[in-house]
C-alpha cells in the first residue's frame, strides 16, 4: 500500500505550500528507509531520480516484494523551488533570512515552536525521517563526478551503495558541526551506538546541468539495485562493480580564486593533476595578458568538482581535487562550509 504522507508548512506569506512525500508500506520484514531530494532546491537531479524509481517501487510493492517500507520525498523544499531570479533559480538559501537550507536542522528539530517558515519546515522534514533505518539525501554539486559523502560509521560498508551508484570518488567526513540533514537524522544513532544495520549517505549527482532522462534511469536502476542488496525490496538483481576511490575528508584539496575574472579549465573532471601542475587561469582583464593568473593543483588528486560558471568573483571555491595527505588548508567541519 502506497501512502500520501505530505506535509504543509507556511510560505514567507502566510501561505499553505506543501512537501508532497509518499510512504511505500511493504510487509514490514525489512527497513525502514527515506529517501529525498531538493532540499538545496537548485539542485534537480534527483527529483527526477526519484520520480523514476517511485514508479519502480509501485510495481515492486504491487507483486509483493517491497520487504521495508521506502518513504520518498523527491521535491523536499518548496520555500526555494519558487525564489527565481532573472531567470535562474537560487535554491540554496532562504531569500527572506539568508538560512542556508540545509544547515541548522539541529536546532530546528529542538525547537518548541519555531520561530521561522525555514525552521517550520526543518522540524517537519526531520519528524518525518525520524523513524528511519536508513536516509539517503540526493544533491548535486556544480560540475562535478558523481560521489558519496559519507560518516565513518557507515564505512566501508558504504562501498557498495558507491558502486551500485556508479560513484567515482567516496569522501569520508567525522564531524560536521553545522546540523544538515544526515547530520541531524544520524546524532542519535552515534551518540548511542545504534549504528550496525544503519545507513546514511549524501548522494552528489554530478552537476547541476545533469538532468537527463539517461543518466536519472541510470541513478534510478542502481537505487533500486542497492535497496534490494540491502533487504529493503526481494528481487533478484546483480551488483555492481566499480571502482570506488575512498577519500578522507580532510584531504580533499579545495581552490578558491585569487581574483575575480574569466575562467578557463585545463583540466577536465576526473583527470588526475599532478602536484604543482596547472589546471585552470584566471584572467582579470581581457586584454592585458599580465592580468592572468595560472592556477596549479596543490597536491596530486583527481578533479573531482568543477565550478560551473566561466565568470568567477575572487574567494569562491575553482575545484576540489581528491588528495593523498592532509590539506594545508584543512581546519575541520563540512566540506562546503557555506
Amino acid at each position: 500500500m502506497v501512502r500520501d504522507v505530505s506535509f504543509n508548512i507556511l510560505n514567507n506569506n502566510g501561505d499553505a505550500v506543501q512537501v508532497g512525500a509518499w510512504r511505500f508500506e511493504g510487509d514490514g520484514q525489512g527497513p525502514k528507509v527515506h529517501l529525498q531530494a531538493g532540499v538545496h532546491a537548485d539542485e534537480i537531479a534527483g527529483m527526477l531520480v526519484l520520480h523514476l524509481l517511485m514508479q519502480r517501487l509501485q510495481v515492486a510493492e504491487s507483486e509483493g516484494k517491497l520487504k521495508g517500507s521506502v518513504t520518498v520525498v523527491p521535491q523536499a523544499n518548496p520555500l526555494g523551488i519558487g525564489q527565481f531570479r532573472q531567470g535562474r533559480i537560487l535554491g540554496r538559501y532562504h531569500d527572506a533570512t539568508g538560512h542556508n537550507f540545509n544547515r541548522g536542522f539541529d536546532q530546528s528539530a529542538a525547537m518548541e515552536r519555531p520561530s521561522t517558515v525555514v525552521q517550520q519546515w526543518q522540524q517537519k522534514l526531520v519528524q518525518l525521517a525520524s523513524s528511519a533505518d536508513v536516509m539517503l539525501d540526493l544533491h548535486t554539486d556544480d560540475e562535478a563526478l558523481p560521489y558519496l559523502y559519507v560518516h565513518r560509521s557507515f564505512w566501508p560498508r558504504g562501498r557498495e551503495l558507491a558502486a551500485a551508484m556508479k560513484m567515482d570518488v567516496a569522501i569520508i567526513w567525522d564531524d560536521g558541526g553545522d546540523g544538515s540533514f544526515e547530520e541531524t537524522l544520524i546524532a542519535p544513532w552515534l551518540r548511542d551506538g545504534t549504528t550496525d544495520g544503519r545507513m546514511a549517505a549524501t548522494l552528489e549527482l554530478r552537476g547541476q546541468g545533469d538532468v537527463s532522462d539517461r543518466l536519472a534511469q541510470q541513478d534510478a536502476e542502481g537505487l533500486y539495485a542497492w535497496l534490494c542488496g540491502y533487504g529493503v525490496i526481494d528481487d533478484s538483481v546483480s551488483p555492481i562493480d566499480w571502482p570506488v576511490e575512498a577519500v578522507e575528508m580532510g584531504h580533499m584539496e579545495t581552490l578558491l580564486a585569487p581574483q575575480p575574472g574569466v575562467l578557463i579549465f585545463e583540466k577536465e573532471l576526473g583527470d588526475l593533476v599532478e602536484e604543482g601542475q596547472r589546471f585552470a587561469r584566471i584572467l582579470r582583464r581581457p586584454g592585458d595578458p599580465s592580468s592572468e593568473v595560472v592556477l596549479y593543483a596543490e597536491q596530486t588528486g583527481r578533479l573531482v568538482t568543477r565550478y560551473r560558471d566561466r565568470l568567477i568573483s575572487q574567494g569562491m571555491g575553482v575545484a576540489k581535487f581528491t588528495g593523498r595527505r592532509l590539506s594545508r588548508n584543512w581546519s575541520g567541519g563540512l566540506l562546503d562550509p557555506n
